[in-house]
């Protein structure tokens, strides 16, 4: 048995044992175990969808609306994708035999892997928990789901309700904070998907080679929006607004901050605040879809990065409320302080750039992000931004959408995370595919 931190009761060896008990028994194989488990997941979301809200209401300030298609409505379409397609994504692929083998036939099976560890960050803290959960329930697999607890209603609600509806011998959700994290990563998994921080993600990493244990790592980085002169700067801004400032801009794939080539900088300007006045109204404050910072310390990191630029509309907070509203800086210098780091909240620096060139050098500089974002009307610039600049995505027009595409791989590269999931790629992520040939002896 692993020795736990003193910190924490949890007998980490002892979760894992128990479900690997469950796993040995056969049942989570079968195909009406899985799609019973989805089922009772998709109940879960249907029939406590209140508290739900409620719980991320009071971790997070989320107004009901965006927390609803954002986190439930969000699992619940990745369940109807999956139930829908489960079927045919466990047939057995037929494979071709070069003629040397034959007569011979040959296929590709999916199978579980056995016990998987979900572990979720804080900034959407239902939808990163139990989107992961449905690929591991449809591939078969037992799980420990560990929430944040920088989401502890959340947490709590998780807690509380996934035993209730879920096989509680093959679902286990684990509370706590570091001590209960580190516990559980000196066990054995068969896989590990984390979505969080590269910093953690390194720990993350080092504690499953010491079991050979695959990682699927979500991380984040700074994406960025190309904006190309001769766009429709009004729609732009519009459309970068809504990605950018949803969930007070804690969100992995928000534009972390405007590449604006030549004097689309200056011109975007009044557009982005017409756009946040549009969609929060003159004061956000007061905006019921306008959520809050997590905690005081993510907040006292976002305002120490006020100064990095002339401010355009916002830098107004409050620090008793954790509100901090839509910001814009503008003269952002490449070097300035919100440009070295992921911003991960309401703040959106303008770096002006002469030309395409200097954007693609630019991105390419620095670590890879998680999605790439532009704004162009040349079919020249998408060729160029396609095939000299390496992200998780690249998506032309529309910040974010990419992730709710269940048929489009997520995940990033380099820093910005490895693995993918989603739809049938998290079938691939939580199984592992066998190959069987099939010689006869005469």
């Amino acid at each position: 048995m692993s020795s736990q931190p003193p910190s924490t009761g949890l007998d980490a060896a002892a979760v894992v044992g128990r479900l690997r008990r469950t796993f040995a028994t056969g049942r989570t194989v079968a195909t009406d175990w899985r799609r019973g488990q989805l089922a009772a997941l998709r109940t879960l979301l249907t029939d406590h969808g209140d508290e739900l809200l409620a719980a991320l209401a009071t971790d997070l300030g989320k107004g009901p609306e965006e927390a609803y298609r954002t986190e439930i409505g969000f699992t619940l379409h990745e369940i109807d994708h999956t139930l829908a397609h489960l079927d045919d994504w466990l047939a057995p692929r037929p494979a071709e035999l070069p003629d040397r083998l034959l007569p011979a036939t040959a296929r590709v099976v999916r199978e579980p892997l056995g016990v998987v560890l979900v572990i979720a960050p804080w900034n959407y803290p239902l939808q990163l928990a139990l989107a992961p959960l449905v690929g591991a329930l449809a591939a078969g697999n037992c799980a420990v789901v560990k929430p944040s607890e920088l989401a502890p209603a959340t947490s709590a609600a998780l807690a509380r309700l996934l035993p209730r509806h879920l096989d509680s011998e093959a679902v286990t959700v684990v509370e706590g904070a570091v001590p209960e994290t580190t516990a559980l990563l000196a066990e054995r998994f068969d896989h590990i998907f984390y979505t969080g921080n590269g910093a953690v993600g390194r720990i993350v990493m080092t504690a499953a080679a010491r079991h050979l244990t695959p990682v699927t790592l979500e991380l984040g980085g700074k994406s960025p929006v190309v904006l190309d002169p001769g766009t429709d700067l009004a729609a732009a801004a519009r459309r970068i607004v809504t990605g950018k400032f949803l969930n007070a801009g804690q969100t992995c794939v928000a534009p972390d901050y405007v590449l604006a080539i030549g004097d689309t900088a200056r011109a975007i300007e009044p557009h982005l605040a017409e756009a946040v006045h549009e969609v929060y109204g003159a004061d956000p404050a007061g905006a019921e879809e306008y959520g809050r910072i997590v905690n005081e310390r993510h907040f006292d990191r976002l305002t120490a990065l006020l100064d990095s630029g002339r401010t355009v509309l916002g830098g107004t907070y409050d620090r008793a409320t954790r509100y901090l509203a839509p910001t814009v800086l503008a003269d952002v210098a490449p070097d300035a302080p919100v440009m070295r780091e992921e911003i991960f909240g309401p703040v959106l620096p303008i770096v002006a750039v002469p030309d395409l060139d200097a954007a693609i050098a630019f991105v390419n500089e620095r670590d890879k992000p998680l999605a790439l974002y532009a704004f162009t009307a040349s079919d020249a610039t998408k060729q160029r931004l396609l095939t000299e600049t390496s992200s998780g995505a690249l998506t032309f027009g529309l910040p974010v959408a990419h992730l709710t595409a269940p048929d489009l791989p997520f995940g990033g590269v380099g820093e910005s995370g490895m693995g993918r999931y989603h739809g049938e790629y998290s079938l691939d992520t939580f199984s592992h595919s066998k190959a069987v040939l099939d010689k006869p002896l005469g």
